[in-house]
């Protein structure tokens, strides 16, 4: 079987095997981490057939395209399914110390493993309707992780969770529905030939902007991340993990997908309006980080000063900015699924995530002090970290002149700079106020509390994770030639065209 379906069908299977043993948690544990094994093994192999075999097209029930359902890996597609497969792989063994008996009752493992099936569905999907459904599956499942345990505090956030992505996917739904009725197909590279032609300009930007605030909602993209700090720190941290790491890179996917294939006409608008949402969704994630002493909230206010990084990448809409976007979504994810990994030891250690009551961490556990210190410098942008690379890669490519905006480029460079200063001001504040300065007598961390074994599944993810992020700035070069690889792919859109139909766009 190709590794193209095998990406959807690992997950599914493991899935329902979880489901199946619902009696037996012991089983579940075993059967989800060979299923995240086996996909991340997958990942690889698809990475290496893309890498040396160029765009994949698998064309389900052997239905030609446009008519049948298409699963599509290129490049990008690929290089997410491998840090979902990365990152998926670390949170279950987490979770394997974290997740209490009731929730693994209730198929904990189960619809963890339905959701990285919608997650890996919606980066193979080469029709924009099947992206809504994986969207839903993603959704779906992740309201149920979310609300697992039936805490208040999870209930609260998984109604403001849920609602808000429902009003996504409506807009989403209401955007397909205008693309179908004009023009009759909702296959990616059929809608990227024919977009242009058969929808006049007013309706084209009216569509992209259905789009945009539809991938937007499920970003965290200004003005409509409220949702995100609301949410996340909620349920168990295995689970923020995973949802600060992967859920909202698929609305960023989701943008480069449509607004590199699709919506290509109006560049100056839609861009121009990237590019003013990128730097707000920067400020105001950075300054809501600033001002927390919730050691989650502080994370997930950073998801969305970092969400902005990204999407400044695809406003600039060159090829190194381009590259710079896809390099810097797969350090995010594994820098930022790691730090809530490490916040979620902190808590077994002293009992709380309130920074005012967390310290000295750093004589208690120096080997997690060192640990934190890892990916939190890395999203500060220092260098040997992949932070750094990640960063300077879109500044380079916002000075270097060769983008629409000129002078509005330079001004979005300052802004990131900035940004990218208070984003380890607070990473600093983090360090001072857990692991350097005298706990509140109420919260001693207590390293020892915690069982060895249980602390070796906890630090081993943590350990993992931070090896990547090393890696990734050790090696630049080698991770870089993937993401220009996958830039070039994506600002040549007859690439996919060709793969998935055969002909090119004129």
């Amino acid at each position: 079987m190709d590794p193209v379906t095998l990406c959807i069908l690992i997950p599914f299977v493991s899935a329902l095997a979880c489901l199946a043993c619902w009696q037996t948690p012991a089983l579940q544990r075993g059967m989800s981490v060979a299923g995240m094994v086996a996909l991340l093994g997958n990942a690889l192999w698809l990475l290496s057939e893309v890498w040396h075999r160029g765009i994949l097209v698998v064309k389900v029930g052997n239905w030609e395209a446009p008519f049948g359902i298409s699963l599509v890996a290129d490049m990008l597609s690929s290089i997410m399914v491998l840090v979902t497969a990365i990152t998926g792989l670390a949170v279950v063994v987490y979770s394997l110390a974290e997740i209490d008996a009731g929730r693994e009752r209730y198929g904990y493992y189960g619809f963890l493993q339905f959701m990285l099936m919608g997650v890996c569905g919606a980066f193979l999907t080469g029709d924009i309707f099947n992206m809504f459904v994986w969207f839903e599956v993603m959704l779906i499942s992740s309201f149920v992780l979310m609300a697992l345990g039936g805490e208040l505090r999870q209930m609260e956030g998984a109604v403001k969770y849920v609602v808000l992505n429902l009003i996504s996917s409506s807009l989403f739904l209401a955007a397909c529905g205008i693309l179908y009725g004009k023009i009759g197909t909702l296959n990616l590279a059929d809608l990227a030939l024919r977009v242009g032609d058969m929808l006049d300009p007013a309706l084209l930007t009216v569509t992209a902007a259905l789009f945009l605030v539809a991938f937007g909602l499920k970003a965290g993209l200004f003005p409509l991340f409220f949702w995100l700090p609301a949410s996340y720190h909620t349920p168990p941290v295995a689970v923020s993990a995973i949802f600060a790491g992967l859920l909202t890179k698929v609305g960023v996917y989701a943008m480069i997908r449509i607004f590199t294939l699709v919506f290509t006409k109006d560049v100056e608008f839609i861009h121009t309006l990237l590019l003013a949402l990128a730097g707000l969704t920067m400020l105001t994630g950075v300054l809501g980080a600033v001002v927390q002493f919730d050691f989650r909230r502080l994370l997930s206010f950073h998801i969305i000063s970092q969400i902005g990084y990204m999407i400044l990448g695809l406003a600039l809409f060159t090829p190194l900015a381009i590259a710079g976007t896809v390099f810097y979504i797969f350090h995010h994810i594994i820098v930022k699924s790691n730090l809530f990994l490490i916040s979620g030891v902190a808590h077994r250690y002293s009992g709380t995530f309130d920074l005012k009551k967390l310290g000295g961490l750093l004589k208690a556990s120096p080997f997690l002090a060192i640990l934190f210190f890892i990916p939190a410098m890395s999203l500060g942008g220092i260098p040997p970290l992949s932070g750094f690379f990640a960063k300077f890669a879109i500044v380079k490519a916002g000075l270097a002149g060769d983008t629409i905006f000129e002078g509005a480029a330079a001004w979005l460079v300052g802004i990131a700079l900035a940004v990218g200063l208070l984003t380890l001001f607070s990473m600093t504040k983090i360090w001072a106020e857990a692991f350097w300065k005298q706990p509140d007598p109420a919260a001693l961390p207590n390293p020892e509390s915690v069982p060895l074994r249980e602390k070796i599944l906890l630090l081993g993810p943590i350990v993992a994770l931070a090896l990547v992020t090393i890696s990734i700035g050790l090696m630049p070069e080698f991770f870089f030639a993937f993401a220009m690889r996958a830039a070039e792919e994506l600002l040549n859109p007859n690439l996919y065209i060709e793969a998935v139909l055969g002909v090119t766009r004129r």
